[in-house]
């Protein structure tokens, strides 16, 4: 293979001469595949091959020959000049995904091999993540068809807790959090309908994210409840769960619950105490006013809480939290909480106390209500023919959806839009709400002598977040007195997403206990890995030729920070040409009169607007940036060309955009990545 660089080798980066790497952040693993792709390979062989035959958190582990196959495929993008080295953030970074997701050539099993099948096509999520560099080793176990919190209800095995295998792990991601929080891989994929990217994070040590729903895609993932599933992000670090977020995360035109998000979402945060950065608890004003980044909210909660009667601004940030938590007798995950609390209070947080009864009956109408529907719906094949392959626990589930008709869908549907409304007015108090995430560790006997009753106990604090449409974000926290982890969780609106990863590493410095399992190389300050979101307002831009995805001016993008949103086109009043003696080559984009013109092919970038006027300045003649108008009617944005170099030049307007006019004339133009 090409040795892509002869400075210091990836295997001295990444361990001791001998051993396979363990617990180490994304950036090191990166660093380690730039001084030496061919190196990074046989690290991450080396890596592969000393994982435990029987480790009951894989289902399926990759040979190392489809480990060398990737890292060719990166050598030969790389050689090719398709894509720069400093574009691919993920290069040479091992990871591992659920076995709920698809990748084409491998069967996807859903943790039933009677229902197991192999898919054409690559999940556009994981495809984001392999087309940025990152090396797929393997295929995680999972709570059959994603239907459990507890890691226990598999074919495969039980994966136990990577602190004492009397514990659960947690489910149904039980896999993917037990390989991370191993320090296998930097970070793994999850899902989560029900809390499933969440609980395991919490019984592991690690961080769990929860996107917004529809930022990820969803296509490729077998569902649960399709209308509320998500992609999820285990990792070690707030920063390499944002990262691997950020890169999985985009518009799918075929996933009918994609979503784009809107142009301030990456740029929100939650307010800022005084003395966060240093860890030191905040001098509280005499009187604090609430502030709320949901409606606008200004009340006060009712009982005893760390705020006065509003009279004064407050710029500290607010978070509410459960005003009598249940802990189903467990003694030592209450003390920890109250350890927690006592963290959050030194990151200068208000915490204040809320009834969380409307959340609770939200929870309830997950698998009480009809929702349980659609996991009967997913699997009714199999149910009406086959029961028997199921396991018995998930298969009991899941048949209770008989119990349901259209009738008791409306009426579910009605009361949650009734419970929305409630819950936003007791939430409009706060920015947003920390929570355990989960009230008790119960041991895998306790699970396999009451699995019901024991795992809905897990979603207390889980199960009503997708479907009041909120983010959340999974972190580790003080332990209990027994040794164990005790995660916390903070919940927001949906596309608060960066807002809680900015706030998830002011609460990472102040954990007393490095992520994961015990042993792991320490990790340097949270604070030193800059999140992947742009920390200030953006332009949301339109890019039409050389800077699309893949292309050779693409990097001036990046380079500045922009974030890819959406694919879409301008309205059909624009014209589209071949500019003659470009180099690189670029297209003109014209607009004309109404009905003169056709739909173009654009991407939308978010980019911080300190970089803007860096980026203007390299856009040469005939070339500039003025507002383009696009299909839906929106304006933003974008290049734009002076008539009259349009004169000598070629119109290809009827190749609808610059990416299908290349292909059809260079058959070796770069193919646009996975939903770019």
């Amino acid at each position: 293979m090409h040795k892509i660089a002869d400075s210091t080798s990836a295997t001295s980066l990444l361990s001791p001469p001998g051993a396979a790497p363990r617990g180490l952040a994304i950036a090191r693993w990166r660093e380690a595949a730039a001084a030496s792709l061919a190196d990074a390979a046989r690290t991450v062989k080396q890596l592969a091959a000393s994982l435990p035959p029987d480790d009951p958190a894989w289902i399926l582990r990759f040979s190392p020959d489809q480990i060398d196959a990737q890292f060719q495929a990166l050598e030969k993008r790389i050689a090719s000049g398709e894509v720069r080295l400093e574009a691919l953030p993920l290069l040479g970074v091992p990871f591992a995904i659920k076995d709920n997701i698809d990748v084409a050539g491998l069967p996807t099993t859903v943790a039933c091999p009677e229902f197991s099948w192999t898919p054409e096509t690559t999940a556009p999520a994981v495809q984001r993540l392999l087309d940025a560099g990152a090396i797929l080793v393997g295929k995680t176990n999972l709570d059959q068809f994603a239907t459990g919190l507890v890691g226990t209800r598999s074919p495969y095995g039980i994966v136990p807790n990577v602190f004492d295998p009397r514990y659960i792990s947690g489910g149904s991601s039980s896999g993917s959090a037990s390989v991370v929080a191993r320090g296998l891989v930097p970070f793994a994929l999850g899902t989560d309908t029900a809390g499933s990217g969440r609980v395991p994070a919490g019984f592991n040590n690690i961080v769990g994210l929860k996107p917004t729903r529809g930022w990820i895609s969803t296509r490729g993932v077998f569902p649960a409840c399709r209308t509320l599933d998500c992609v999820s992000v285990f990792a070690l670090t707030v920063a390499d769960a944002a990262l691997a977020a950020s890169i999985a995360a985009g518009p799918d035109a075929a996933d009918g619950y994609s979503r784009t998000p809107p142009p301030d979402a990456l740029t929100r945060r939650l307010p800022a105490a005084p003395d966060a950065c240093t860890g030191a608890a905040a001098s509280p004003p005499p009187d604090a006013r609430p502030r709320a980044i949901r409606s606008g909210g200004t009340g006060v909660p009712s009982g005893d809480g760390d705020v006065a009667a509003p009279k004064l601004p407050d710029t500290r940030p607010r978070l509410g939290i459960p005003a009598t938590p249940e802990w189903f007798g467990d003694r030592q995950a209450a003390a920890a909480w109250e350890r927690a609390l006592d963290q959050a209070r030194a990151t200068g947080a208000v915490l204040v106390p809320l009834d969380f009864s409307p959340l609770f009956e939200v929870a309830a109408l997950l698998y009480q209500g009809p929702w349980v529907a659609e996991r009967y719906a997913a699997i009714e094949s199999l149910i009406t023919t086959r029961p028997e392959a199921m396991h018995p626990v998930v298969r009991g589930i899941i048949e209770q959806a008989r119990r349901h008709d259209a009738v008791s869908v409306f009426r579910a549907q009605y009361r949650l839009a009734d419970l929305k409304r409630t819950c936003d007015a007791l939430t409009a108090s706060v920015d947003a709400l920390l929570v355990p995430t989960v009230p008790t560790l119960p041991t895998i006997a306790d699970v396999l002598a009451n699995p019901v009753e024991t795992n809905s106990r897990l979603g207390t604090w889980t199960n009503f977040v997708n479907l009041l449409d909120g983010c959340a974000l999974a972190l580790p926290a003080p332990f209990r007195d027994d040794g164990l982890p005790a995660g916390v969780t903070l919940i927001a609106p949906a596309w608060s997403d960066a807002a809680l990863a900015a706030f998830g590493q002011t609460w990472e410095r102040l954990t007393p206990q490095p992520p994961g399992v015990a042993g792991l190389p320490p990790f340097p300050d949270p604070a030193a890995t800059p999140l992947p979101f742009p920390s200030a307002p953006t332009v949301r831009l339109a890019v039409v030729g050389a800077h699309l995805r893949g292309l050779p001016l693409n990097h001036q993008l990046t380079e500045r920070g922009a974030v890819l949103v959406e694919q879409t086109t301008t309205s059909p009043d624009y014209r589209l040409f071949a500019l003659p003696g470009t180099v690189p080559p670029k297209p003109g984009l014209v607009k004309t009169p109404a009905g003169d013109g056709a739909p173009i092919v654009v991407e939308l970038w978010d980019m911080p607007v300190e970089a803007f006027g860096s980026f203007v300045a390299l856009v040469p003649p005939p070339l500039g940036i003025g507002t383009l108008t696009l299909a839906d009617g929106r304006t933003v944005k974008g290049f734009i060309c002076e008539t009259w170099a349009t004169a000598d030049a070629r119109d290809i307007t009827d190749y609808g955009g610059w990416r299908a006019f290349l292909a059809a004339t260079n058959p070796s133009t770069p193919a646009v990545p996975a939903n770019a």
